[in-house]
């Protein structure tokens, strides 16, 4: 059992989504078209098995909600995979590279692109999303 057991984690520790496996909470903000910003919680789950990995990420404050989920494969350094954001019923392809827990990835789908970075480091995680639509960006700042 022991045998089985240490490929997969050395997979986690090594692979390209090293260190995100698992549940990650925090908070940051949202700016919305009309240039507001707005104060949000989030929560991401990252299910990590060799080079796919399914993630969900869900970002509330009082007045605005979003919830973006992902399937991804890693193409050795590039990813490629679908996205969508469930509460409002969209969803799309995603595309862009990385490694090791860092990724620079573009969502697209018809009338929105959006930029998203995504760094790891130990138990910290940022993620900042750049979009051309009435949400305009997110900074957020998560831990394990």
């Amino acid at each position: 059992m022991t045998s089985l057991a240490a490929p997969a984690s050395y997979a986690q520790s090594s692979g390209p989504y090293a260190g995100m496996a698992g549940k990650w909470a925090g908070a940051g903000t949202v700016t919305l078209d009309d240039g507001s910003n707005e104060r949000i919680r989030c929560r991401a789950v990252y299910d990590v098995a060799g080079p796919k990995m399914d993630m969900s990420l869900t970002c509330a404050s009082d007045a605005y909600r979003f919830n973006l989920t992902a399937n991804v494969v890693d193409q050795g350094g590039a990813i490629v995979g679908q996205w969508s954001e469930t509460s409002r019923g969209i969803t799309g392809s995603l595309q862009g590279r990385g490694g090791g827990g860092n990724f620079q990835v573009t969502a697209v789908t018809a009338g929105f692109n959006a930029n998203i970075a995504l760094k790891t480091a130990g138990n910290k995680q940022s993620v900042s999303i750049r979009a051309d639509s009435q949400f305009r960006a997110a900074n957020i700042s998560l831990s394990k």
